[in-house]
């Protein structure tokens, strides 16, 4: 089996329960500690085996190969990819079987992971996952108070939804940059300030 390490959960006497977003479930394994194992980290894409054992309900994590992306040696980059998965872990994580959607998803991303700005990567698929969950929200109205957005700038709040600055207090990005990127879920025609302001958003969850 092949899957994405989204969390791993120290137990007791450094034994470890991982989590591995794998094509068709979000699967948790216990690897025990002590015996010789291959180094493991959070973001890591993985190909394993699974055993059962009487020492615990959940199987066993066994022969872990390490399925190294270039960019896993690069400090940055690797650390923008770890907060990505965590994203998912989060989204997921009282869900066991899934859509292979999300797996595909965090594959395409870490395979365009080293040619693009992380950010810029993060933010398209983030819309994808938006628009495939339809919580991809017209831009007409906001949230907050329910009246139609005429305003110029558009706010955004946890999940992309539209706001007038004014309802939660906070700058906007053009509306019509914004419906453009809605509707080609691309980030090649905004300036880094522009992505920054959608990166800070996705972070406050899927």
């Amino acid at each position: 089996m092949q899957g994405f390490i989204v969390h791993i959960n120290r137990v007791k006497d450094e034994d470890l329960i991982v989590s591995i977003l794998c094509e068709d479930k979000l699967r948790a394994v216990y690897r025990f500690y002590g015996a010789r194992h291959s180094v493991i980290n959070n973001g890591y894409f993985i190909d394993f085996e699974t055993q059962f054992s009487a020492r615990s309900s959940l199987a066993q994590l066994r022969n872990v190969i390490h399925l190294a992306y270039k960019w896993s040696l690069d400090r940055d980059r690797f650390y923008f990819w770890q907060n990505f998965v965590k994203l998912f872990y989060e989204h997921l994580k009282d869900v066991e079987n899934i859509d292979r959607f999300y797996f595909d998803l965090l594959k395409n991303s870490a395979d365009k992971w080293h040619k693009q700005n992380p950010k810029r990567v993060a933010v398209e698929a983030y819309l994808e996952l938006l628009h495939f969950e339809g919580r991809l929200h017209s831009l007409e109205q906001c949230f907050l108070c329910e009246e139609k957005i005429e305003d110029e700038s558009v706010a955004l709040a946890r999940a992309y939804l539209p706001a007038h600055t004014q309802c939660i207090h906070n700058t906007g990005l053009y509306i019509d940059k914004l419906k453009k990127l809605f509707d080609t879920k691309k980030t090649l025609f905004l300036d880094d300030d522009e992505i920054e302001y959608l990166y800070r958003v996705m972070n406050e969850g899927f």
